[in-house]
């Protein structure tokens, strides 16, 4: 009976275990797990897409911002750049022979006044103005005293008198031209700790009696002149 009971005994279980065994090779889903590693695949696919498209278009982007670059400078910039390039260039020389002592010229100066367009604290600015015509053209010369020490200032020389809208225009050799050197004549000083500014320049044509007065500003403020000598002639 005990081993009818072993026979019996063992049998439905290996039959148990046989046919169980298949059971748990179910639940492993191998068919679904290839639809998410075609799912995986494709995402890489879409990942990869979106970062090409996405360096086309970086690539676009930039050469068109390039192109705009090139081309948006190419006038108006240029042409404040070269403006700004004039204004900060050097016109003058304090130490060249000054417009009252070149040998043999016609000399005619004139005093500073000063004018109401004039920047706060320059209340005490006073000085001369030569202009000396003989045959190395035109030279003038300007001494001032009262300025903003290590301040810049320029000075033009101008077709109107100081009474007449603060000296008018800038005069100009050839009239309407080039509104710069050497077609109008410009002078460019620092003052120095004391306050006091003095350069002379020279220009090859000579100015007859076009030009009468000259006029000082800072260079940082065009429209707040300061002073306006009248030339005596």
């Amino acid at each position: 009976m005990s081993m009818y009971h072993h026979a019996s005994g063992r049998s439905p279980l290996r039959e148990t275990a046989s046919a169980v065994r298949p059971v748990p090779s179910e639940p492993r889903l191998a068919p679904p797990r290839r639809p998410r590693t075609r799912l995986a695949a494709c995402c890489a696919v879409v990942v990869t897409t979106a970062a090409l498209l996405s360096g086309c278009g970086g690539d676009s982007s930039g050469s068109t911002s390039d192109k705009a670059a090139s081309s948006s400078p190419s006038v108006s910039p240029s042409k404040s750049m070269d403006g700004m390039s004039d204004m900060n260039m050097s016109y003058g020389d304090p130490k060249a022979t000054p417009a009252d002592k070149v040998p043999g010229a016609d000399v005619v100066k004139g005093a500073f006044q000063l004018l109401d367009t004039r920047p706060p604290g320059m209340d005490d600015v006073k000085g001369t103005a030569w202009l000396a015509q003989g045959s190395t053209g035109t030279t003038v010369t300007v001494s001032l005293t009262g300025l903003e020490p290590g301040h810049h200032y320029m000075a033009h020389l101008h077709a109107q008198h100081c009474s007449a809208a603060d000296g008018g225009e800038h005069f100009q050799f050839t009239k309407g031209g080039p509104a710069k050197p050497p077609n109008e004549v410009w002078l460019t000083f620092t003052a120095d700790k004391s306050g006091m500014g003095m350069t002379t320049v020279n220009n090859a044509k000579r100015t007859g009696e076009g030009a009468v007065a000259l006029v000082v500003h800072p260079v940082e403020a065009m429209d707040n002149r300061i002073a306006c000598a009248d030339f005596d002639f």
